[in-house]
């Protein structure tokens, strides 16, 4: 069995206002398909990759103690 290149960095939690993955930038639908896909299918949705990542707001999946802390205080964090 051959091995399939993979982006995925095992975050696997997406980002609802872009749709794509904090850790690798796929859309739920081609990590879905991502075995079914055709090899030069697959180094497409890569090569966009990087683009799609830079679009991704890196803020904590859950509020964090602190963050709540101050959002009760009224602070900004």
């Amino acid at each position: 069995m051959t091995a399939i290149e993979s982006p995925c960095i095992l975050v696997c939690s997406i980002d609802l206002k872009t749709g794509f993955c904090f850790g690798c930038g796929r859309t739920r639908d081609e990590i879905a398909a991502w075995i079914e896909m055709t090899p030069e299918a697959r180094r497409h949705v890569m090569a966009a990759l990087p683009a799609r990542l830079a679009t991704v707001e890196r803020r904590p999946r859950r509020e964090t103690r602190r963050a709540r802390m101050a959002r009760e205080r009224g602070e900004a964090v």
